[in-house]
C-alpha cells in the first residue's frame, strides 16, 4: 500500500526521557498528531520542544539523472544547469 500521496512529512525537536536534546527529527503522517503518535512510539516518554511540517519535495516530471543525484548528495538545488 502506497501512502506517499496522504502523508505529510512533519520534524520535531524533543528531549528525551534522559534529558538528551534530539534535533531534525522527521516522521511521516496523513497529519500532525499521526506524526506526533508515531514519535512518541520511538521515543517514549519525550518531550516535545518544537513541531513543524516539513516543505514537500517537488514532483519530478522525468526519470532521475546523474547529475541529479549528485546535487542531491551535495545538497545542491537542481533547476538549472552551471555553464
Amino acid at each position: 500500500m502506497h501512502q506517499s500521496s496522504a502523508s505529510a512529512k512533519y520534524g520535531f525537536r524533543i528531549r528525551t526521557r534522559s534529558g538528551a536534546i534530539v534535533d531534525n527529527l522527521s516522521i511521516f503522517g496523513r497529519d500532525e498528531p499521526d506524526a506526533e503518535r508515531k514519535l512518541r512510539q520511538i521515543y517514549l516518554g519525550c518531550e516535545i520542544l518544537e513541531s513543524r511540517r516539513q516543505a514537500a519535495p517537488s514532483l519530478r516530471n522525468g526519470p532521475l539523472t546523474y547529475e541529479d543525484v549528485v546535487d542531491l548528495i551535495s545538497g545542491v538545488s537542481s533547476g538549472g544547469t552551471a555553464g
